[in-house]
């Protein structure tokens, strides 16, 4: 009876212990949890945090519909400042269309629109909140106001048509970066998308396009790598006196698509003092998540489309589209994707997303290949971009709590986010002042 007793007794004794010793490493891996997440919230509130690629649409830039308001897209002021996302480069998009005059005169035409909303939303919607940058300079300055940050991009060079003076006018509505093409050859340089098909318009830059590149040189606008073709950015890097920049691309090693670049293209760039800004797009970061998971999101897509009483495209049949067909479909895209991301937070039955673990890789990748000086951050934000744990503006600080888990420095997150596209942008400037002196 004795023996049954003290059996018992250290039976209760060792399963005491052993539920204490698991309550004791559960809040241990609690307690490291929490300190790398305090860690990151720390430097995520020092550094400047940049994101080079904001698509934007005009209609959200009106006094009843605008960026102080929480809208279904994902960039606006409440989500920056709720993912302390310091600065949006806002895009200056105009889709492609025919290489006529007509063409360019239309896009021209909306190029200015969208110069104008940026203005809109900066100078008269919300000043107080919100302030234009043309130097890295009037980054910090404004940031340290406690304000965030707009910068412009121009994605696609054919509003330029085949009047060069009109880079120096996109320099001066504040414009800091231009890609000469998108999806589609322009009158600048050959696309990307050649590569689908093989067929070339130019074999890289045409006459014009190396005469828009000198210009661009001349005014301090980077040169955006990431639409056009290979053969284009060799010819860009070849001919520009300053450092290029890739402004929404990933690591083709790891994902192979034509929009991401090489080995040898990430060679290129470092070589040149250049920047690549690592995209938050699906199929550019996981080919097998993405294609399983697509299968679901276009059914979803479609469902939404039909309620909405909108055809369907495919990807083939919006390229074809003209300048305001595109303009209206991706509007259409805009409030879709939107429904899209409410509906998917609902559903459990889905194959795992392309997450920040998939983006962090491809910012690994790069930076063990060509440098930490060389690297940086952009999500294409309401252009298509947008992953599990960085859908939206509201999420950004997910992205820096990765770089921590991944032992990455205050210092070198620092220059991910922010310094190593800033250093790019003043060497420019810098070497935009010398040629204005000649």
């Amino acid at each position: 009876m004795k023996n049954i007793f003290l059996f018992f007794t250290y039976s209760v004794i060792f399963l005491f212990s052993c539920k204490q010793e698991s309550k004791t490493k559960i809040q241990q891996t609690v307690s490291k949890d929490q300190i790398l997440i305090d860690k990151a919230k720390a430097i995520h509130n020092k550094v400047i945090t940049l994101d080079t690629h904001c698509d934007i649409n005009i209609k959200n830039f009106t006094d009843s519909i605008n960026y102080t308001q929480d809208l279904g897209t994902q960039i606006t002021l409440p989500k920056m400042k709720k993912g302390g996302l310091d600065v949006a480069w806002f895009i200056v998009y105009t889709g492609q269309d025919s290489l006529t005059t007509k063409g360019f005169a239309k896009a021209h035409e909306v190029a200015l629109s969208k110069f104008n909303a940026i203005h809109k939303l900066v100078e008269d919607i919300a000043p107080n909140e919100i302030e234009l940058a043309l130097t890295s300079d009037d980054v910090k300055r404004i940031h340290s106001k406690n304000k965030k940050v707009a910068m412009i991009g121009i994605e696609n060079g054919y509003p330029v048509g085949t009047d060069i003076s009109n880079v120096k006018k996109f320099h001066e509505l504040g414009a800091r970066y231009m890609s000469l093409s998108h999806n589609g050859h322009s009158q600048l340089c050959d696309s990307n998308t050649g590569e689908a098909d093989g067929v070339w318009l130019h074999n890289g830059l045409s006459e014009l396009g190396k005469e828009v590149i000198v210009e661009m040189n001349k005014w301090g606008i980077m040169i955006d790598v990431s639409h056009p073709s290979k053969e284009s950015m060799r010819q860009m890097i070849q001919l520009s006196k300053a450092p290029i920049i890739a402004s929404h691309s990933s690591a083709r090693a790891l994902c192979n698509h034509s929009r991401n670049l090489d080995d040898e293209q990430l060679q290129w760039l470092k070589e040149n003092e250049g920047v690549v800004q690592t995209v938050a797009f699906t199929s550019y970061l996981n080919t097998e998540k993405f294609e399983k998971r697509v299968v679901e999101e276009v059914a979803i897509a479609k469902q939404i489309a039909d309620s909405m009483g909108v055809t369907w495209l495919e990807r083939e049949e919006i390229i074809k589209l003209n300048t305001e067909q595109k303009e209206t479909y991706y509007d259409f895209l805009g409030k879709m994707a939107a429904i899209r991301r409410e509906k998917i937070k609902k559903m459990t039955n889905l194959p795992p997303a392309v997450d920040v673990v998939d983006f962090v890789n491809h910012i690994d990748y790069m930076v063990t290949k060509i440098g930490i000086d060389h690297v940086g951050i952009s999500s294409d934000f309401d252009g298509g971009g947008g992953i599990e744990g960085w859908s939206d503006a509201s999420e950004t600080f997910n992205v820096t709590l990765e770089l921590v888990k991944r032992g990455y420095t205050e210092e070198q997150i620092e220059k991910l986010w922010s310094g190593n596209l800033l250093r790019v942008l003043d060497k420019v400037q810098e070497v935009a002042q010398e040629l204005q002196k000649a």
